[in-house]
C-alpha cells in the first residue's frame, strides 16, 4: 500500500503541469479573482476528473475502442475549446474589471472549471490509458486503484493550491491593460488546444489508435 501511494505521489505532481487550457485559466482566475475564486475552479476541475476517471475504471478497453472508431469526439470538444477560445481573446475588457468574486460567482467558477475540463476529450482518453496501464500493476484490486488513484487526486490538488498562491501574489501588479494582455494570451492558448484536438479527430485511425498506443507504452 505504501508503495502505491509513493507511486502515485510523482504522478499527481506531474499531472498538475500538464500545460493545457485549465493549467491557464486556473492561473488567471487565481490572479485576477484571488485565492477562493482560484480554489472553487479547481473545484469543479478535480469533480470533472473524478468523474473521467470512473468512467474510465468502469469502461476500460471497450471505451478506448470507442474513441478509436469515433474520432468526431476530438473534433467536437476542439471545436467547443476553439469557440470559447475566440470568445476570450476577441471580447472587449470592461470599463472595470470586476477583481473580486462572490458567492454566486465562486459556484459559477466551479461550473466553469468543470465544463471547460470535461469538454476536453483527450482528459478522459488520458485517465483510460492510465488505468489500463497502471490497473495490471496493482493486481487489478479496487482497494489498491483506490488508494493510489485517490493520492494522485489529493497531489493534484494540494500543488493546484499551491499554483493558486503563487499566482495570488501577482493581483497587486495587474493593471488593466495588464489583464487584458493576460486574457489574449489565454485565448491563443485555448484557441491552440481545440485546434490540437481538431487535428487529432481528422487523423487516421492508424494514427489515432489510442489502444494501440498504450500497448507500446507499456512494453
Amino acid at each position: 500500500m505504501i508503495d502505491d501511494i509513493q507511486a502515485a505521489i510523482p504522478l499527481g505532481f506531474l499531472l498538475a503541469f500538464m500545460i493545457g487550457p485549465v493549467f491557464f485559466v486556473l492561473l488567471e482566475t487565481s490572479a485576477t479573482k484571488g485565492f477562493r475564486a482560484g480554489i472553487s475552479f479547481d473545484f469543479g476541475v478535480i469533480i470533472a476528473d473524478i468523474v473521467f476517471l470512473l468512467i474510465a475504471y468502469f469502461s476500460s478497453f471497450q471505451l478506448l475502442e470507442n474513441l478509436s472508431n469515433q474520432p468526431g469526439l476530438f473534433v467536437f470538444g476542439g471545436m467547443i475549446l476553439l469557440v470559447y477560445g475566440i470568445v476570450i481573446f476577441v471580447k472587449k475588457a470592461s470599463k472595470k474589471e470586476n477583481l473580486k468574486a462572490s458567492k454566486g460567482t465562486y459556484a459559477g467558477l466551479m461550473i466553469k472549471g468543470f465544463l471547460l475540463n470535461f469538454i476536453n476529450i483527450g482528459v478522459l482518453a488520458f485517465w483510460l490509458g492510465l488505468i489500463v496501464i497502471v490497473g495490471p500493476s496493482l493486481d487489478n484490486d479496487p482497494n489498491r486503484i483506490l488508494v493510489f488513484f485517490s493520492t494522485m487526486i489529493i497531489v493534484y490538488f494540494m500543488t493546484d493550491v499551491f499554483k493558486i498562491l503563487l499566482a495570488k501574489q501577482l493581483k497587486g501588479y495587474l493593471t488593466k491593460d495588464r489583464i487584458v494582455m493576460i486574457k489574449k494570451i489565454l485565448g491563443l492558448v485555448i484557441i491552440v488546444c481545440g485546434i490540437v484536438l481538431i487535428i487529432k479527430g481528422f487523423l487516421p485511425k492508424e494514427k489515432f489508435d489510442i489502444k494501440e498506443g498504450i500497448e507500446r507504452i507499456s512494453e
